[in-house]
């Protein structure tokens, strides 16, 4: 078990030796992904992480993939993305669109948008900025590269949004992997950045920002949402997880247009 008071003094350490700052990040979490990186490295004692994460920057920098933990899919929660075909990105009309993939982990999300761009031939007019903390998840999303065991996995929810299709159709495969075709990467933008920290100037019509939130407390959360609100165009989008809760503070800046899929618009000031 880890104490509150080692969590607190590692925390402050990363701060002071990194500058990224995880004081308001959701403890039970954090402790979960620091015995994850422990047992991971066969450390008994924190004081062995502690040594390490100070000492050696390319640990530390593979060490916040275990400290968050990124998961995605292709296609994940179908729901989803058949709303935003058949409902949400029509309403563009011919206009050009701008999406921000808030934490875009390994890239599955941003692959997954690019496809439904493509059946509403939408492709061409549209621009993804894709972000994250981790470098390791940001270099996998660049190469759009993924093991086969992994991609056989997202079968189920590409036929559920695709019946008609295959998977051949958008990768190409090889004998342990698959890549996505390049013309689902060109109009992509793949960027470092820290959701808590950083700025982000650009104005979106659709903010992903799915399963991201849980790691955070109020405070944090509430700092995040006025992030989102002031990047989305009016009337723009934002698609959170289905296991991130809309705090109240958050239901002055955005107003709901799907709870089943966790979609909601932005609220103008």
């Amino acid at each position: 078990m880890i104490s509150d008071e080692e969590l607190t003094a590692l925390m402050q350490a990363i701060n002071n030796r990194y500058g990224l700052d995880f004081t308001n990040y959701e403890r039970t979490s954090l402790k979960r992904g620091i015995v994850r990186l422990m047992m991971k490295h066969n450390m008994e004692t924190i004081l062995e992480l502690w040594s390490l994460v100070l000492k050696d920057n390319e640990f530390f920098l593979s060490a916040i993939d275990d400290l968050l933990v990124n998961l995605t899919e292709l296609f994940r929660n179908p729901d989803v993305w058949i709303k935003l075909r058949d409902e949400i990105m029509p309403s563009f009309d011919s206009k050009s669109v701008k999406i921000w993939h808030a934490g875009c982990s390994t890239g599955e999300e941003v692959y997954t948008m690019n496809i439904v761009l493509e059946t509403l031939n939408m492709l061409h007019r549209s621009r993804l900025i894709a972000t994250d903390l981790s470098t390791t998840a940001l270099n996998k999303a660049k190469k759009g590269d993924y093991a086969l065991t992994t991609i056989n996995q997202y079968l189920v929810p590409f036929l559920k949004f695709l019946p008609n299709r295959q998977l051949e159709d958008y990768f190409d495969f090889h004998d342990k992997h698959a890549n996505i075709k390049s013309k689902y990467q060109t109009n992509v933008t793949f960027k470092k950045h820290n959701l808590v920290m950083d700025p982000m100037k650009d104005q979106f019509d659709i903010i992903f920002c799915r399963n991201v939130m849980i790691y955070f407390d109020e405070m944090l959360k509430n700092k995040v949402l006025d992030l989102l609100h002031s990047c989305l165009k009016d009337d723009g989008y934002l698609i959170i997880g289905y296991y991130d809760i809309m705090p109240e503070y958050g239901k002055s800046k955005f107003s709901i247009h799907d709870v089943k899929t966790r979609i909601y618009k932005k609220i103008s000031d």
